[in-house]
């Protein structure tokens, strides 16, 4: 009995507590709607409380007298994302040692005043973001001073979109860097960097970046409503938001290119396309986003045209064999052997004599070994990375085949399909081959080349169903647009008159004739 009447209070209290927090919340929220009072301990108090000061470490006050104006005031900001030495210099020094007779609290300060502010909520905010707000006795409004600097790293070589020719700078996640990268790219009055907040808790910066004298109306509408109605907590990665964004989150190609370098984000603008950024971001997405602009590499324009159509047309050859490659094998040795040359049958013959597995089953092992080895590569440190991969390559298929376990053409096949799906330079549409190469294969294993040809059909007519932001996946080939014909084959630039016409831009023609 004794035991139950313990706790019975602590299950009250319990009970109690989510309701205390919501209701604390609750005050949070309504307290931010409000504006600044003129009061001096009341505003104090207010953003004491906001920011859970002295508890919060690096959220500081610094309270003061201002000689010229003879009030007490007091400095709020965050000590890890602001330039303590300009505050020092620029705010603290002239506001406590200047005795001048002032007007204005702008002619004493030797900082920029960014912004003024009276409500509670925009300073609180603004303040996250590394602003510094300066609060006068008897003022009733704030005065915020952008004194951000954030810890970062510096503008470095792109690391998942490699190029021999060409610029070799990449984003970063400094979102002023990255500003800055597009601007130095286009000199143009158009250039718009237009600030959305997304998720209610992060409220993390979103910059929607277009030509206004390009873009079509109805799609930079259509991707601004879909960033409004965002219902989350937090959303801290332009990756993570490239899921909300999505019409279909599940399918395995993906529809809004993510690239890291910025000549490529430029060239997308100049386009039509809309460009977002994010902070904390070292990439971008381009919306909306069809098949051949994922598959095509950014190097493809700084090569010569037939240097550069080469390797087009080599990237499309590997984009089939590595879907096909294996399937192939499967289909041909157990269904239709009478397609095999037979000296070369007889080849295969001797060496899967001592085989105890089917040809699926030696591919399945074979294809999930080099996943592994793949992705073991790619998570071990760096310096090791390559030595793993090139290593455990060569001592798995030597002790397969040894073993028996393996036939010697399988490795051939799984290391050709492996090799060619490196060359997509895209990861998103690199990990759509590799997981569409095992619905082949299992394609094959049931009704050999007519499983493969239906699977075949069946893709296709889901990737002409899938649409981006209202512009259909195979654009401008199926539907056909007017448009530039930088599809298979580039043309010269001289001959790449158009911009795409899927995309709908106020100025469809690049360049008049000759």
């Amino acid at each position: 009995m004794m035991k139950k009447s313990f706790l019975k209070p602590l299950r009250n209290l319990f009970k109690t507590e989510p309701q205390f927090y919501e209701q604390s919340n609750q005050q949070r929220i309504h307290l931010k709607e409000q504006d600044i009072s003129s009061h001096y301990e009341q505003n104090l108090e207010t953003f004491k409380s906001i920011f859970s000061i002295p508890r919060n470490f690096d959220v500081k006050i610094h309270e003061f007298n201002i000689r010229a104006l003879n009030r007490r005031a007091f400095v709020l900001y965050i000590c890890t994302m602001v330039d303590l030495e300009q505050i020092r210099k620029n705010i603290f020094g002239p506001l406590i040692e200047s005795n001048q007779p002032i007007r204005e609290i702008q002619d004493i300060v030797t900082a920029p005043i960014e912004r003024i502010s009276t409500q509670i909520g925009d300073i609180t905010e603004i303040v996250t973001s590394g602003f510094t707000a300066l609060f006068i006795d008897g003022d009733d409004q704030c005065y915020l001073f952008g004194t951000t600097e954030v810890q970062g790293r510096s503008i470095e070589k792109s690391d998942n979109e490699v190029i021999v020719r060409g610029a070799k700078e990449a984003f970063n996640e400094k979102l002023v860097d990255n500003i800055a990268l597009i601007r130095k790219k286009v000199k143009n009055e158009n250039l718009i960097f237009e600030a959305l907040v997304v998720s209610k808790r992060s409220r993390n910066d979103v910059l929607i970046v277009y030509e206004q004298d390009l873009v079509n109306d109805e799609l930079l509408k259509t991707i601004k409503d879909k960033l409004e109605s965002l219902n989350t907590d937090s959303i801290i990665d332009l990756s993570i938001l490239e899921q909300y964004l999505e019409e279909r989150p599940r399918s395995l190609f993906p529809t809004i290119l993510n690239t890291e370098r910025p000549d490529r984000a430029v060239s997308f603008i100049e386009e039509g396309h809309i460009v977002l950024l994010m902070s904390n971001s070292p990439n971008c997405l381009v919306l909306p986003a069809t098949f051949w602009a994922l598959f095509h590499s950014p190097e493809d324009h700084y090569l010569r045209t037939p240097y550069g159509n080469f390797i087009r047309l080599l990237r499309f050859m590997a984009f089939f064999i590595s879907i096909f490659s294996s399937a192939f094998y499967i289909a041909i040795t157990n269904y239709h052997v009478g397609m095999i040359p037979p000296d070369l049958l007889m080849a295969m013959a001797g060496t899967r004599e001592r085989v105890p597995f089917p040809s699926i089953i030696e591919i399945l092992m074979m294809e999930l070994a080099f996943e592994l080895i793949r992705e073991a590569g790619l998570r071990v440190p760096s310096p090791i990375g390559p030595t793993i991969g090139i290593v455990g390559a060569l001592i798995l298929g030597q002790a397969a085949v040894q073993a028996n376990i393996i036939s010697p053409i399988v490795i051939i096949v799984i290391a050709l399909s492996g090799l060619s799906s490196f060359i997509i330079s895209d990861t998103s549409m690199n990990f759509a081959i590799r997981l569409s190469r095992f619905l082949f294969i299992f394609a094959a294993g049931f009704m050999g080349i007519y499983g493969m040809g239906a699977l075949m059909v069946l893709g296709l007519f889901y990737l002409v169903s899938i649409k981006s932001f209202g512009v259909p996946y195979f654009a401008p080939m199926t539907p056909h647009f007017s448009s530039g014909k930088d599809l298979i084959i580039r043309p010269v630039p001289m001959r790449h008159r158009l911009r795409p016409g899927y995309l709908k831009p106020k100025d469809m023609v690049k360049q008049g004739k000759d």
